[in-house]
Formats: structure tokens, C-alpha cells, sequence
């Protein structure tokens, strides 16, 4: 039988993925390489994970940093510990990829490869009370690190999953220069928190006690450690961060940051059946969309969903707004300018 003609289209994308990794690959290998060459260790960033009382979900991130010296202070050293790297640094820091990453919890030990971006997203099979635990994870010529996590208990049946930008801090920028910005510009302490947000916040956990929080966005993990602060500072619930990694994938130059939120609100959704998740989001671009598709897929966990509508000047930094069918969905769906106007909304529907 004679062979099949070439498929020029699959080529061209075989090709287009393959140089992407190869470009990915050789960046990186140049960086970790200069990076050891200048006497920088292996340092594992810890992220706030989630679970149930059968299993947790555990993150972090292995970067090469300069290593502490014992001679420096112990609030330095614990500093550097428990926050990681900071600020620009979490950036030009070199990522190690392919790396085992010990995790320790409840007397459970499992090691775990870090990916080509040095992130380890991973779940353990652990029997733990509901409430906050903690994580220890270490790797090779790493000083441990404590990563908290978060174990719901099996009678929670309600929960709220929040954006970041624009939803629960202001960026006012256009969205290709957010992350730069927020990252190597505007110290943590400078962030603007949006108005009544964290009053709404605080509403729904005295109505819904035991009520978790996670904070889905689209932003690199670069900035997780940022983000922590801001929100504590603020008076924002703790709760889990799922963020994203920057960089091409197998088959594409750059990650999706909406396939990145449909995924996880999936998962979420099939990992904890029995719960009923408050949506929060801003109307620029894909949030409603996004949870109005997710809404009329999955109709039993969604209890509301909740928009914050940008001004006219924020909507143009943006990129425009979102166009989403609300009729498609039979949840309440609420839409006001700042936090406090959502809540009464939300009371109105029944939510709070």
C-alpha cells in the first residue's frame, strides 16, 4: 500500500509545538546554568493548597535564589523561608524543572517531579481533619519550606470562587501590561483594593461559617507570595491561589489563561460534588463567559454568580467587555460597581 501523502497542516503544527519546547528547554537551560554558575541553590516556594479529609492538593515552585548564609539574622532567614522569592526576582529567578520535591504531611511522605517550569501541582491521598494543616516540602540543598493547606470538611456545601484583577484589586492598565506592572513596578503596599469587596467577603463567611475561599486568575505563580500579602493586608479571606505558568505548552506558544480558568472550575466541580460555588468576577473580556458556560454545564455547583461591572475607563484598559447570555444560566446573577452594592444584590437573591 503506498504511503499516505504528508499532512502539511500537521506538520507545521508538530513543528510549531516542537520549537516552541526546544526555545522553552534551551532558555532554560541556559539560565539554570548561569544561575549555578553564580553559586545559587535550589529554593522551594511554597503556595496555600486545598483538599479533602481523603486527599490534598499541594504547590509550589523550585527556583534557584542565593543562598542564605548562617551567619544572617533569624527574621531574615525566616522571612526568606516562609515568603520565598519576592517581587521581580520570583521573575528572573531560574526555574529547575525536573527536580524531586519531598512532601511531608500527617506522617504521609511522597516525592513528586517539579515540571519544566520548576511547578508542582499535585495531589496526595492523606486522611487529615477539616481545617488548616501545613505542609513540609524540600528538595535537594533546599532548607524545608511550610505550605498551609486548606482541608474542607465533608458537610461544607457552599463556596466562593473569586478573579483577582479587577475583581477584588483595581489594575486600571491595559491587561498586556498588568502582570509587568504589578510585578516590577508598583510595590505590594501601593495595590488598591476594590471598593467593597472586602466587606462582601466578610458578609458571606459570618452568613455561610466554614466557607472557603479560592482565588482563580489568570496570573504566573511568579506572583503568588505578592498576591498572599495583598489579600491578608486587605482583609481578605485566606484561601488558595490557582494561578498559571507562562511560557508555550506542547502544543501551542503561550498558555490559555481562560482554558486555565474553564479547567479548574471543572475540577473543582468534580472534586467537590456536594458544594455550590459563589462565581466573582468583573465584566471585562471572558468572566461571564466563562461562568455563564460553566453555569449551564454544571447547574447543581453554582449558587450565584456575581459581576463586578468596570467603569468606562477600566472597561477600555481591559479590552472591551464581556457578552454573555444570562438567560442561558438559572442561577442568580448580580452585576454592581463595587462590592457593597453586590452584597445587598446577593441578600436580595437569597445568597447572603
Amino acid at each position: 500500500m503506498p504511503a499516505s501523502p504528508p499532512d502539511p497542516a500537521g506538520s507545521r503544527e508538530r513543528e510549531v509545538r516542537h520549537r516552541a519546547a526546544r526555545i522553552e528547554d534551551w532558555v532554560h537551560d541556559l539560565h539554570v546554568r548561569w544561575a549555578r554558575r553564580r553559586g545559587q541553590v535550589p529554593t522551594v516556594v511554597p503556595y496555600t493548597g486545598y483538599g479533602s479529609t481523603e486527599w490534598v492538593r499541594v504547590f509550589c515552585r523550585v527556583l534557584l535564589s542565593r543562598p542564605i548564609a548562617e551567619d544572617e539574622r533569624s527574621p531574615r532567614r525566616r522571612r526568606r523561608r516562609d515568603q520565598g522569592i519576592r517581587g521581580w526576582r520570583s521573575f528572573t529567578s531560574a526555574p529547575v524543572g525536573d527536580v524531586p520535591v519531598l512532601i511531608e504531611i500527617a506522617g504521609h511522605r511522597l516525592e513528586v517531579l517539579a515540571d519544566r517550569g520548576g511547578v508542582v501541582d499535585t495531589r496526595v491521598p492523606v486522611e487529615l481533619a477539616p481545617g488548616w494543616h501545613q505542609a513540609t516540602l524540600s528538595t535537594a540543598g533546599a532548607e524545608p519550606v511550610e505550605a498551609p493547606i486548606q482541608v474542607l470538611s465533608p458537610e461544607v456545601s457552599f463556596g466562593i470562587i473569586s478573579d483577582v484583577d479587577d475583581t477584588v484589586m483595581v489594575t486600571a492598565l491595559p491587561r498586556p501590561f498588568v502582570a509587568f506592572w504589578n510585578t516590577f513596578v508598583l510595590d505590594e503596599h501601593a495595590r488598591m483594593p476594590t471598593q467593597g469587596m472586602a466587606v462582601l467577603y466578610e458578609r458571606l463567611i459570618r452568613a455561610h461559617p466554614g466557607v472557603p475561599v479560592i482565588y482563580l486568575s489568570t496570573g504566573a505563580w511568579n506572583v503568588a507570595p505578592t498576591l498572599t500579602r495583598f489579600l491578608s493586608r486587605n482583609l481578605y479571606p485566606s484561601g488558595p491561589l490557582l494561578l498559571t505558568d507562562w511560557g508555550p505548552t506542547h502544543d501551542r506558544w503561550f498558555r490559555s489563561g481562560r482554558a486555565h480558568k474553564e479547567q479548574n472550575l471543572r475540577r473543582l466541580a468534580e472534586e467537590f460534588p456536594g458544594i455550590r460555588w459563589l462565581l466573582v468576577g468583573d465584566d471585562g473580556q471572558h468572566d461571564e463567559a466563562i461562568y455563564a458556560e460553566f453555569a449551564a454545564e454544571h447547574p447543581d455547583s453554582v449558587a450565584a454568580i456575581a459581576i463586578r461591572t468596570l467603569s468606562a475607563g477600566e472597561a477600555v484598559l481591559a479590552g472591551g467587555r464581556g457578552k454573555a447570555d444570562q438567560n442561558v444560566v438559572d442561577v442568580p446573577w448580580v452585576s454592581a460597581s463595587d462590592g457593597s452594592t453586590l452584597a445587598d444584590l446577593l441578600a436580595d437573591a437569597g445568597v447572603l
